[in-house]
């Protein structure tokens, strides 16, 4: 196996990787990002497909999962899959670990609790990088987390 020199900034990005954080938070164990919506399900769906319709980003599929678990006889709680995302960015951590390819495109999940609260949960980046051991897309795992930090603030309880 040949050595590869590490740069100072994959070397800070590995260490905080290997710690579980990057920047000001911690990345979560299971690697799931949940939010607090300030809307009910239905406004949430419908603000975070306005927010990546005016980024420009790709929209792949609404799921609504509550309607599907209907047609199968099953009562859930509401429950939407939002799936989306920018080729040129996500092909990007493909390229570097096929098998990432699992977590691309992006999905957000908009799920309502027992208590009527509204939760907004994705895969964590830094999570990702780590279960795919990609080291080499700092700068592209960065702007992913940016992003859909943007996409998730248009809907955030404050």
């Amino acid at each position: 196996m040949r050595a590869r020199r590490m740069t100072s900034t994959m070397l800070v990005l590995a260490t905080a990787l290997a710690a579980g954080s990057v920047g000001s938070h911690a990345a979560p164990a299971n690697g799931i990002v949940k939010l607090r919506s300030a809307y009910p399900v239905s406004e949430t769906v419908v603000r975070i497909k306005q927010d990546v319709a005016a980024k420009k980003i790709m929209f792949f599929a609404e799921i609504d999962q509550t309607k599907l678990a209907a047609q199968a006889g099953i009562k859930l709680a509401p429950s939407t899959l939002l799936i989306f995302g920018n080729p040129a960015l996500g092909s990007q951590f493909i390229t570097s670990n096929p098998d990432a390819g699992i977590d691309w495109p992006v999905r957000v999940l908009i799920t309502q609790d027992k208590a009527g609260q509204v939760w907004v949960a994705y895969n964590d980046f830094e999570y990702i990088a780590r279960r795919h051991h990609i080291a080499d897309r700092e700068k592209a795992f960065a702007m992913a987390s940016e992003v859909i930090g943007s996409v998730t603030s248009s809907v955030v309880a404050k």
